[in-house]
């Protein structure tokens, strides 16, 4: 790797490393809040949702896909920020790290949080979300080594 690529991959660490932080922060405040943290907007969706549906649209666009997404969406980061924090070689402990997080925290709800629901749906959608984020992670370091001068084979 040249001096280029060195300092380029420095930085990309270095932002990682806070953009993790915040994400993590972040995760946690939603994870361990002692109410549903949908529990304001729950009425909004839900008569989004009915009058989505009054207007054709199809009626498996429900709540439980909307909160399905949501948690998905939640632990796409886990996946990005791991394999660039752990180098594309480890890409598989970004998806074991959303997995036992995710695992971790409905626990934490079942146990320490009686306002809260414990899911293992909710595991389910937060481990995929991890496994995509990890995918894409790889996709543009990929593309990125591809067009870098030097190509080095791998970030690690």
């Amino acid at each position: 790797m040249n001096a280029l690529a060195q300092r380029r991959h420095a930085t990309l660490r270095t932002a990682a490393r806070w953009l993790a932080a915040t994400y993590l922060l972040t995760l946690t405040l939603i994870a361990f809040w002692p109410t549903p943290v949908d529990r304001g907007a729950h009425g909004t969706i839900v008569t989004v949702l009915a009058r989505l549906h009054a207007h054709g649209v199809p009626h498996w666009l429900n709540y439980t896909l909307v909160e399905f997404t949501a948690n998905f969406a939640l632990f796409l980061p886990v996946g990005l920020l791991g394999v660039v924090l752990l180098g594309s070689a480890r890409w598989w402990l970004a998806i074991l790290a959303g997995f036992t997080a995710s695992s971790l925290i409905e626990l934490g709800q079942l146990v320490f949080l009686p306002a809260r629901y414990a899911t293992s749906i909710d595991v389910l959608a937060n481990s995929a979300g991890a496994a995509l984020g990890a995918l894409l992670a790889l996709a543009l370091l990929a593309t990125v080594t591809a067009r870098s001068p030097g190509r080095p084979s791998q970030l690690n």
